[in-house]
């Protein structure tokens, strides 16, 4: 069996439920319901045992930074991201979840986040499966990714010439109405499931350990 993460990012009147357990042919590792409430300015405080986030460096567009103390707190069951600018500059976050309790991710996997965002221009999410070697030949799989006030989509890089897509795919579901993504990554391929549906698949699956990181900043 490979491994399973599920992580929620959202309250639970979401359509499709936190996955609880095992699911056939998967094995849970870690599974996110912010239950703890957390202020602004403590992340990851209780979470830091299996949460962690980029800090204190430019976002990939070089325009804003990521700052997770003054944008994460969690409220609600939810883990919520204040996306501001504060002295001139744009702040996002990056949270990544520390799936053996330790920094680098895994080979293989299935990936659940369920997620509502605010259209927020000049923001977007771009959640990805990104190298522990932080090498972007060994792959990329993103979902969902694309700006705030518009839809998202999937993607997967092609292995060792990641600046073509082997799958790009929009779904044309908004980030203003809750969802749940999921990423099935096995050695056969990736498959992308929008609520549970089957949306996009692709034959192109990267074989070196990969982390999930939440990246939301500028676009």
């Amino acid at each position: 069996k490979v491994r399973q993460l599920a992580t929620t990012v959202a309250a639970p009147s979401s359509t499709t439920a936190m996955p609880v357990g095992n699911l056939p042919g998967w094995h849970q590792v870690l599974a996110e319901n912010f239950d703890t409430p957390l202020a602004l300015g403590s992340w990851p405080g209780p979470y830091a045992s299996h949460w962690t986030s980029y800090d204190g460096f430019a976002d990939s567009s070089g325009i804003g930074e990521y700052e997770p103390k003054q944008v994460l707190s969690v409220h609600n069951g939810m883990l919520d991201m204040y996306l501001h600018t504060a002295d001139g500059t744009p702040l996002g976050a990056a949270p990544v979840p520390l799936v053996t309790g330790k920094w680098g991710g895994q080979t293989y996997g299935r990936f659940s986040i369920r997620f509502k965002a605010d259209s927020l221009p000049g923001y977007g999410g771009a959640w990805l499966l990104w190298s522990d070697a932080n090498d972007w030949n060994d792959g990329e799989i993103d979902f969902p990714e694309g700006a705030l006030n518009g839809t998202f989509d999937a993607f997967d890089h092609q292995v060792g010439n990641p600046s073509h897509n082997a799958l790009a795919y929009d779904t044309g579901a908004r980030w203003t109405t809750w969802y749940t993504t999921t990423i099935d990554w096995t050695p056969s391929g990736v498959s992308y499931y929008l609520d549970g549906r089957l949306v996009a698949a692709s034959t192109v699956s990267p074989s070196k350990p990969l982390h999930l990181v939440m990246q939301t900043a500028t676009t």
